[in-house]
């Protein structure tokens, strides 16, 4: 199945959502450090402001906000993802992503649109890269479909659209599309912008991990066409 359009998704009524979320923003504003919120939002290039939960206790709170709530079904994911990502400090954005990278398989590839929200609302690589190897990768692998998908947003204008494409097949090592993640690089080689000629050298390295003559061979081939970064990524665990 390929799924278009642009139009923000609407948030689907959840009670499990009202739940989630009133003890969400009760727990996380107790919890709130304004003395580390300052140098977190700083280091994350002022993209959002922070609470100043640090990750490791973020993680060990949201798992005790949540012992006891039910698996949630697809309309409770989105309508928990689309709600976080409403407020606007970023550890709700992170808890939303950590939630649906565990319920991922509980998605549909009608969620992709709710994903490509998410990849362009707010968007840095803090958010995108786990959207695009946990979510977006899994959607894709279970609706082979999605790749028509992933063939368009490879030359998406938006940089997180296309990063995300790069980097949807990253977890996916011995089923990795190597023409189309070769493809992929070649269509972006002349990128001028950082995050998606570090995006092909990081994907090109990961698969390396898997299949190094393949990606030193490709390399070989196609070498003078990426930047110094890329190759240098892409060649860390190979080496020339």
């Amino acid at each position: 199945m390929t799924v278009t359009g642009a139009a923000s998704p609407e948030v689907p009524r959840s009670a499990l959502a009202d739940a989630v979320l009133e003890r969400l923003t009760a727990g996380y504003s107790a919890a709130a450090d304004p003395g580390r919120a300052v140098p977190m939002r700083a280091y994350m290039k002022d993209v959002a402001p922070f609470l100043g939960i640090p990750t490791p206790a973020r993680r060990n709170l949201s798992r005790t906000l949540l012992a006891g709530t039910p698996r949630p079904d697809e309309a409770d994911c989105t309508a928990i993802a689309l709600r976080c990502w409403r407020l606007p400090e970023r550890e709700y954005h992170y808890f939303a992503v950590d939630y649906l990278r565990r319920h991922a398989a509980r998605c549909s590839s009608a969620f992709l649109p709710v994903a490509r929200h998410l990849l362009t609302t707010v968007p840095w690589w803090d958010t995108v890269d786990l959207l695009a190897a946990h979510v977006v990768g899994a959607l894709v692998t279970a609706d082979p479909g999605l790749t028509a998908d992933m063939d368009a947003w490879i030359t998406d204008a938006d940089l997180w659209v296309a990063r995300t494409a790069l980097l949807h097949q990253l977890r996916y090592k011995e089923r990795t599309d190597a023409d189309r993640l070769f493809a992929y690089c070649l269509l972006q080689s002349g990128h001028p912008d950082f995050f998606i000629r570090k995006a092909i050298g990081w994907a090109l390295r990961e698969y390396s991990k898997t299949d190094p003559e393949a990606v030193r061979g490709f390399l070989a081939r196609e070498r003078g066409r990426f930047a110094p970064l890329t190759v240098r990524e892409a060649l860390k665990n190979i080496g020339t």
